[in-house]
């Protein structure tokens, strides 16, 4: 298939188009390179540097054939959305909307959209989460990905594109940037290989469920070639707090910090945990790599990059 893939050169989006390439997939990649990496970009794959909201991208699609959509890329920093929900807005909104008219020009079969588990519902006592949960965003980036679920459904009524949503609970894993939910892997391996100051936000209690960039590039590709419509959580099912996080990243750098603590973000999300098991009954996806093996592989691929 001939697969276009928006925000192909960012963390999520260079994985998946190494997978969509190592499996024969055609891609096109498109991305502005605004938090995306040249270096992360796959040579086998067609690049295109443009924003998504660009106009002149539903006639790139309808050019190149493009069968289907991964759409990823978005203005993923939610506490940059708190900041300036309008250019939030028109990111993660205004982009979003090009990017299906992209697909529909193009007569794309099937369209998959990135959303998110972790800010979507909210701090609730229903954990793990399932999709049945109250969406209650308590961000302007949850509640764009949020509206981009609702138009999707809009779009499938009214035009029959064929969709899929993997709301992703905090996804961690090599070339992570620490902008995105589980910013905080990035943030902690990258200071302590600096030797920089480290503090936990608060008392390090909050917790989330991580997700391993692996397993989530194997949902996006089991989202792509099923024939459902509808939402599936992408996630383990399991909490971590913070404290968690600092340990297993100090261990696996042998960095030998001690856990120190600052002020608690205000407006922070104190839980967040999501139920997989609808994926695994509609796509046959289910999480496979282990906190502590994922945080591994993490924390020595920003070692490897240190050195």
């Amino acid at each position: 298939m001939k697969i276009m893939v928006t925000g192909g050169a960012g963390f999520i989006g260079s994985h998946t188009v190494d997978a969509l390439i190592a499996r024969g997939d055609e891609v096109l990649i498109v991305d502005n390179l605004v938090t995306g990496q040249r270096e992360f970009i796959n040579p086998a794959a067609d690049f295109r540097e443009m924003d998504i909201r660009d106009a002149a991208l539903r006639e790139l699609a309808k050019e190149e054939g493009v069968e289907g959509v991964i759409h990823l890329a978005a203005q993923i920093d939610v506490r940059k959305s708190v900041a300036d929900p309008i250019f939030d807005a028109q990111s993660n909104i205004l982009g979003s909307l090009n990017v299906i008219e992209a697909a529909l020009a193009a007569g794309a079969r099937r369209f998959v959209f990135a959303s998110t588990g972790g800010a979507i519902y909210g701090d609730t006592d229903e954990r793990p989460t399932p999709e049945t949960a109250l969406c209650q965003p308590c961000s302007p980036y949850g509640i764009t990905k949020f509206s981009i679920e609702k138009y999707l459904y809009y779009y499938q009524v009214q035009h029959g594109l064929s969709y899929a949503v993997n709301r992703y609970a905090n996804v961690y894993g090599p070339r992570q940037n620490p902008h995105g939910e589980a910013g905080v892997v990035a943030i902690f391996a990258q200071r302590m290989l600096r030797g920089e100051p480290l503090a936990i936000n608060g008392d390090g209690t909050q917790t989330r469920d991580y997700v391993f960039v692996g397993d989530v590039v194997r949902a996006n590709l089991a989202a792509l070639d099923a024939d459902y419509i509808g939402v599936c959580n992408i996630g383990t099912a399991v909490e971590s707090d913070v404290n968690r996080i600092f340990h297993l990243i100090n261990d696996a750098l042998e960095a030998g910090r001690e856990e120190t603590h600052g002020p608690v973000k205000p407006g922070e999300q104190k839980t967040s945990c999501v139920d997989w098991r609808l994926a695994s009954k509609l796509m046959g996806w289910k999480p496979q790599v282990s906190l502590d093996e994922g945080i591994r592989q993490t924390a020595h691929w920003f070692r490897d990059q240190h050195q």
